[in-house]
């Protein structure tokens, strides 16, 4: 599944959003809560957020990835 549902159907979006506030911390924290967000809830492109966020496509990626393995192993 895509997105947030793939988190599992027992988390709302608000727990999901919770969590990302609690556990993606340290530099440029905010910036990649909402890059996560985006990818997450909104199902925006890794292209699109690159451009959004004038960043490369590798380094959205690569928040995605760090941000997504540190939230899932904290829920």
């Amino acid at each position: 599944m895509y997105g947030a549902g793939r988190l599992g159907s027992d988390l709302s979006r608000k727990a999901i959003d919770e969590a990302i506030d609690e556990w993606i911390i340290g530099r440029n924290a905010e910036r990649n809560r909402a890059i996560l967000r985006r990818r997450l809830f909104d199902g925006i492109t890794y292209e699109r957020l690159a451009e959004e966020f004038d960043l490369s496509v590798r380094q959205v990626k690569t928040i995605v990835y760090k941000c997504e393995e540190r939230l899932f192993a904290k829920i």
